[in-house]
């Protein structure tokens, strides 16, 4: 069995190359959906996140506040260094496992979306490494859709690698400035080469 590792910078694509895969049949875990696993009411990495970041970054109901979560460690790289300490080792654990039940499954590929897979050293566990990228203006534009402001948008561009490095570092490049059906037809080529 094979497991890819999807990357690419924020707003670059990576969902949507994510849903076009899941289309075609291949299994997908993303590690953003397993940090918000982590940090759901009663388990050990919010209480860590609370006594870390104190506790108006939860809510009254006790549930992981985001957004200021999000204000304090993005302009602020040792508290993100904290955070990745606490929540990396655990999502980490999360997709490994998931890897091995598609392993247990028989299935020859699976792909695990990871945003920082090179900050994180993933790549080394992995079989292959697809970085999805556009350019700057449109992943701007995209951020922008998202209602980001232009300080949110520099914030998260700057905790990741440059575009570049990662594109380097990739054995396949998906350039996502083009159609749904363009998109498609790169991913296609990628999963005929594995």
């Amino acid at each position: 069995m094979k497991v890819i590792g999807l990357t690419g910078g924020v707003g670059m694509g990576k969902s949507a190359a994510a849903e076009l895969l899941r289309a075609r049949g291949v299994p997908v875990v993303d590690t953003d959906d397993l940090a918000r696993q982590v940090v759901e009411p009663g388990q050990p990495a919010l209480a860590e996140v609370k006594e870390a970041f104190g506790p108006d970054v939860l809510s009254p109901e006790g549930e992981l506040r985001r957004e200021e979560l999000a204000r304090r460690v993005f302009p602020d790289a040792a508290a993100r260094k904290r955070l990745e300490d606490i929540l990396h080792p655990r999502i980490r654990a999360l997709w490994r496992a998931q890897a091995d039940a598609w392993r247990a499954e028989g299935r020859p590929l699976g792909v695990v979306v990871i945003p920082l897979l090179f900050e994180t050293g993933a790549e080394t566990e992995l079989d292959g490494v697809v970085c999805v990228a556009c350019s700057a203006a449109t992943q701007r534009e995209r951020l922008a859709a998202r209602g980001w402001s232009q300080g949110e948008m520099e914030q998260r561009i700057r905790a990741q690698w440059p575009t570049d490095v990662k594109i380097a570092r990739a054995d396949y490049l998906v350039w996502t400035e083009g159609s749904m059906d363009v998109h498609r037809e790169q991913l296609e080529r990628v999963l005929r080469t594995l």
